[in-house]
């Protein structure tokens, strides 16, 4: 699954095309933590089985903080984001939605998938396929199944959770001793050998994802510092 470093890569690179002149260290810093939220519910996890991929990716959220953005910032000078914030705020706080949904949440929903409609409908959807013109079969894809063979079990959140960081099993590509094999000794069954993962990059394509997020990122905030300290420079 994508890490949270990877949402939070892509994000830092939505930010940079969308906010323009107005990306900077701050707002990087606010697209980030706003990118993060959803995969906190991994924190649920021994509370509610299941939570994961379901309490914070619901598309739900950021429809809910959309509809509320958009309600505070058509009362003018009476928003509170526009007293406090200004008018960049406002930008800025929509980027952010956006980056929960396009950077957060849709990225899951095509790789293992999210429960999209959580709470209000309990079932995990994945959009995964592919999308091709062939010389012999015309257009192709398989994003959506027109013809489906049997109908499958649904996933929900009472018979399917994704592994987390908090989950300690079976070390994977590694061969787990027998139970009824005697350890060293003759002492019983030797301890199992288990890990606990922390995804960073599990693809090619997400590992240059992290260095070249790093690079325009670190560019963009560059030329803001600069384009900074020439305007500081014309007012002395």
């Amino acid at each position: 699954m994508p890490s949270t470093l990877v949402h939070v890569s892509l994000a830092l690179l939505l930010a940079a095309g969308l906010l323009g002149e107005e990306f900077d260290a701050r707002s990087a810093l606010v697209v980030a933590a706003a990118t993060v939220i959803p995969d906190l519910d991994v924190a649920l996890e021994p509370l509610l089985s299941g939570a994961h991929r379901s309490v914070g990716h619901t598309f739900l959220l950021p429809a809910i903080l959309f509809a509320v953005l958009l309600w505070d910032s058509r009362r003018g000078a009476a928003s509170a984001i526009r007293r406090r914030y200004g008018d960049r705020g406002v930008r800025v706080t929509f980027v952010s939605v956006f980056c929960i949904f396009g950077a957060a949440i849709v990225p899951d929903l095509v790789v293992g998938g999210v429960n999209a409609l959580y709470p209000l409908h309990d079932a995990f959807y994945t959009v995964d396929g592919r999308l091709f013109y062939s010389t012999d079969r015309g257009w192709v894809q398989t994003f959506v199944d027109l013809a489906p063979d049997e109908p499958t079990e649904r996933r929900t959140t009472g018979n399917f959770d994704f592994r987390t960081v908090l989950d300690a099993e079976p070390t994977l590509g590694v061969e787990q001793p027998d139970s009824d094999e005697s350890g060293a000794g003759g002492g019983g069954s030797p301890p199992q050998r288990v890990e606990r993962l922390f995804p960073v990059a599990m693809t090619g394509f997400r590992a240059w994802l992290l260095p070249l997020s790093a690079f325009v990122t670190a560019t963009r905030l560059w030329r803001a510092r600069r384009t900074s300290d020439l305007d500081d420079g014309d007012d002395v």
